[in-house]
Formats: structure tokens, sequence, C-alpha cells
């Protein structure tokens, strides 16, 4: 394999170089977006590869394939989002099987307002499947048409549901009146938050979903999830914590009765506060509100961990480390109850802050959610999250991304989604690149990477976090490497030299095909700006939109020798980029 590069080669570079920064400016020259949405100006040409491995300018990244590993676990096929009603939408059903497609593992997805009264007709912030009402002698009625049609387009598209168990009927409120705010933000005095006025038909209502959700579906005891209520330490639960408790022994035992091995998880608190603690200190050892027994019955710990946008000097500033404080605290508290050391852990929303239906339009600190900054941010957030889970010795299952897709809104509104009106954004291929990772964890180390402890303490705001992931099996290496900063500004990319040593299998070459999400590649956005931000795109450029929106190579796959029983590969990343590097082995 050649280490330099030759002289005509350097030219091509730079005349390449210019050219995509030109592109690049040409694109901001669109109709005004918000100030979150606008691009700052790139720098000058970065120095050539050849120079900067010359001078040491480079980040180096090592990857052992002669380490035996052990299993990587799959946390990321997880998602969710606020309108349930939207799970019919033709839009979502793409979603949904593009989402089964690109993870080996299952992938579920949690939605809120299951239970809530009303139409059907999704809003921001709002759902309804009104299966529950009662006639004027206060008798239940059932009514489970609705709930069927977003559980059958769920299983129908290759997913399963986590399932969330609420919010409260109005017939059944303690409070029916008012019962929605017509503020979607509002959630103070409505009786869809509020506890149930009589315990046993909320522990019926359980039943009854239980049994009719059985005998429609196979194996769900298998294969379904299900949680309490979301986030009942803030507004979406307006009674108090002994009201949940309650609320959590009367589902518990109503939904094991039916089927036993169902697994039931909780709390769901926004972030790692003391109801956390508080909760599986009642599970354990409290009284059982249904039963009257010591303990309730919990088959996974759930809490929500999200970090925090601002808009600084002129641009958004993220926070990864808030994101992983969360994370380490919640692990932490779980860790402390030896009775629940082992108990699966699902991060029921882990995000980069806490609205996706705030558009960046409107709170330009969200500006991240369009772009590539977005895609870098949950790689480095998955890794470090696995990290983390090892460390506090937690059974780490699953880090769901609360976005889905907006139906109807504009095209690149800024809300935290992964498609846009049917086109993929460059967070939906990053999910693509770990869906891909498969075999066993095997060491990567780089002279870039912050470190975890870093991180949380003081974020990413010096340096940047260039780090990576890596996977084997037999005959492949991938490699997942990205450039993070928790500020959105231009800076030159990064050289990264990439050794990668190989397993003693008598391979003499190897196959690289190197995938990227940069401005430039993977990045449907950034073809929109091009394009002038068009919110009524003619059949031609929704074409060249969607064929921006999926994962692309940064090159052609090539060949290149296995020397000394190695693989080095140099190549640039820029703030944001997101590589995934698989080398084939060939003898």
């Amino acid at each position: 394999m050649r280490r330099g590069i030759p002289g005509k080669w350097l030219v091509v570079m730079a005349f390449v170089s210019l050219c995509f920064i030109s592109a690049i400016r040409a694109g901001n020259e669109a109709p005004a977006e918000s100030p979150a949405q606008r691009k700052v100006a790139l720098p000058q040409v970065p120095q050539t590869k050849a120079a900067a491995l010359e001078t040491g300018d480079f980040v180096e990244v090592i990857v052992d394939a002669t380490d035996p590993g052990k299993p990587l676990r799959h946390v990321w096929q997880y998602f969710g989002y606020d309108e349930c009603n939207y799970t019919t939408t033709p839009p979502a059903k793409k979603l949904m099987a593009t989402l089964a497609e690109i993870n080996p593992e299952q992938v579920y997805l949690r939605q809120h307002f299951l239970l809530a009264s009303g139409d059907g007709k999704p809003s921001l912030k709002w759902g309804s499947t009104n299966v529950y009402t009662e006639d004027s002698s206060g008798k239940a009625v059932y009514d489970w048409q609705i709930m069927d049609q977003i559980m059958d387009t769920i299983a129908a598209c290759g997913c399963r549901p986590l399932v969330e168990i609420g919010f409260m009927p109005k017939d059944l409120s303690v409070k029916p009146e008012p019962y929605k705010s017509s503020d979607p933000f509002k959630m103070e005095g409505y009786g869809v938050y509020y506890p149930p006025k009589d315990y046993e038909k909320w522990a019926e209502l359980i039943r009854q979903w239980a049994r009719h959700s059985a005998q429609r579906y196979r194996g769900i005891e298998r294969t379904w999830l299900w949680e309490l209520w979301n986030e009942p330490n803030i507004r979406y639960w307006q009674g108090t914590f002994e009201q949940y408790c309650k609320l959590f022994d009367y589902t518990e035992q109503a939904l094991h009765e039916i089927l036993p091995k169902a697994l039931l998880g909780g709390p769901h608190t926004a972030g790692a506060p003391s109801f956390l603690r508080k909760f599986l200190e009642h599970c354990l050892r409290g009284k059982n509100y249904a039963t009257g027994q010591r303990g309730t019955r919990l088959d996974y710990a759930g809490f929500h961990s999200k970090g925090r946008t601002r808009y600084v000097n002129g641009h958004p500033q993220m926070n990864l480390g808030q994101n992983l404080r969360t994370n380490r605290d919640g692990f932490a508290i779980i860790a402390g109850f030896p009775e629940f050391r082992n108990i699966p852990v699902i991060i029921g929303e882990c995000d980069p802050e806490g609205a996706a239906a705030l558009s960046s339009r409107v709170h330009p600190a969200n500006g991240y959610r369009n772009g590539s900054a977005y895609a870098a941010y949950e790689a480095a957030l998955m890794k470090h999250t696995l990290d983390l889970a090892a460390r506090e010795g937690v059974n780490l299952q699953g880090g769901l991304t609360w976005a889905f897709m907006f139906d109807g809104k504009d095209y690149f509104e800024g809300f935290r989604t992964l498609s846009s009106n049917g086109i993929h954004k460059p967070v939906l291929n990053a999910f693509k690149m770990l869906g891909m990772l498969q075999g066993r964890r095997i060491p990567l180390t780089s002279s870039g990477a912050l470190g975890l402890d870093n991180i949380i303490n003081k974020g990413v705001r010096d340096k940047p976090d260039i780090d990576g992931l890596a996977a084997a099996t037999e005959e492949t290496v991938q490699m997942l490497i990205w450039n993070y900063h928790d500020d959105m500004v231009r800076v030159e990319p990064t050289l990264i030299r990439l050794t990668v040593k190989a397993p003693q299998n008598g391979a003499t070459r190897a196959r690289v095909a190197h995938y990227r999400i940069d401005d430039n590649h993977s990045n449907a956005y950034t073809l929109w700006l091009k394009l002038n931000s068009p919110q009524r795109p003619t059949d031609d450029m929704l074409a060249h939109l969607q064929a921006a929106g999926t994962l692309e190579l940064l090159e052609p796959v090539r060949f290149c020798d296995v020397r000394n029983g190695k693989v080095e590969l140099n190549f640039s990343l820029p703030r944001y980029g997101v590589s995934l590097v698989e080398i084939r082995w060939w003898q």
C-alpha cells in the first residue's frame, strides 16, 4: 500500500476541495433561514494529507482485529414519538419499514396517548384511540378499532411496540374537564394526565386490552414490551408519587393476570431523580396497593435522559456531557440496588434536548437537527452510553431515540425527526451505519478521543471528540468513526490515519468500502438548501432529494494490500463527519 500521495493527485484534491467549498457557499445563498439553519462560511483549504502526515497533524486511530473482543450489543433500535395516530400514515409506514430493514435486531416503537379519548386525528403532541368510554349507567364500553389499526401497522412493518400504557381516558379520569389543552406544551390541569377515579375500572381496562391483544397477535408475551405512563415525576402526571405507585401496582397485577410472561417496566422518569430511587424501593419493599402484599414485580427499569441546547454567539451549542451525566446517574441509582443489579435497563428517551415538537425555526438552539451534527451526536452518544453501562455494571437493553416524523409539515421544518416528508435525514443514515455493525466489539483507540470522564465533566467545548466504535466477524472489520463537537461552527477537516491490525487468517488483500455522512454525502438537507429550500419541490427535485438521503460511499470500493500484518488508510474527516469503514479480508 502506498503511504504517500502522488503529486498529480494533490493538485486534483486541492481543485476538488475548492469546488466543494464553492458549492457549499453557493448553497448558502438560498432564501433566508432561521439563524440556526444558516451555515457559517468555510475556512481556507486545509493542508494536504501528505503535508499533515509529515507534520504529525493528524488523529491516529488503531483497531485491533486480532483481539477476540466481546459481543456487540445493539441498543439503538428503539424509537418513539408523541402522536400515536401518525403510525397509520403512508410516510410513517415507509419509515417503520426502513427502520426494520436497517436493524438486524428487533425494532421497538413507543408512542404517547394510546389510551386517550378523542376522534383519532393526530395533531402536534396529541393522539387518541377512544378505547374506553362509559354509558349512561357508568358501564365500560371498549372500542379497539383505532388501537388495532395502530398495532396492526406496527406489526405489518416488521416492528414491535414498546406499549406505553397511558394516558387517562376521559370517562375514567378523576378530573374529566377540561380534558385536552389547546396548547400542546401545557399539561397542568388537564384530565388526560390525571389518575383514575376508580382503580378497579382501570385494572379491568388493562385486562381487556391484554386479552384482546393476545387474541389478535401471536407471541406478544415474548415480543412486546410494556410500560406505565410517561415521565410521572413532571407535568405528564397530575397525581402524587403514591398515586403513581398505586397505578403501577394495579397495572402490573392486571397485565400479568392475562399475560404472565409479559415484560412491564417503569417508571420512565424525566432524568434520574429521587422519584426513580423511591419507585425502585417501592417495588422491592413497599406495600402493594393492589394485593396488600410486600413489593411489586418489575421486569425492567426505565428512565429518560436529555442533553441541552443553547444558542451561543450566533450558533447552536449542544451538550453531550449532560446527556451522558444523566445516563450515568440513572445507571448508578439502579446499580445501587443489589436486587436490581441484573435487571434490564431501557433509557426510554435519550436525546440532545427535550422537545421534539419545538421547531428550530421557533427555537434556533435546535438548529442541529437537519444536518450531520445530529448524526455525529447520536454515534458518539450510543458508543459512550455503552461504555457507561459496562462501567456501572448495568444490563442496558436499549437507548430510545425520541424522533420519528411529523406528517404534513414543511420540508426540513426543524423538528427532531428521522425524515422530512419521506426524505431521509443524515441522522437516519447514522442509524443505518449503526445497524450495519455486526459481530463482536473489538478495541479501537483514537488519539483524538476525549474520553468518557472528560466529556461528562466538561462537555465537548474545547477539542472535538474524534472517536469510534469497531466490530468484527471472521470475514470483516467495521469501524464507525466520528468528529463531534458541541458547538456548531465550521473548522478545517481533520486527517485520520487509520491502522487496522489484521487477524492471522492468511489474508493478503483487503476490500475497503468507506461510507460517509457529512455536508456533501448522505445529506439531503445540503441539497435542499442548494435548491433554494423549496416547499413545493418538483418530482425531479424530490427524486434527487430522496437519492441524496441514502447512505453514500465516500469513494468507490477499492482493494489494498495487507502489509506487515496491517492495513493503513488515510482520509479527511470534517467536523460532524461520520465514517463507516468496512474491510473485508481477501486471500
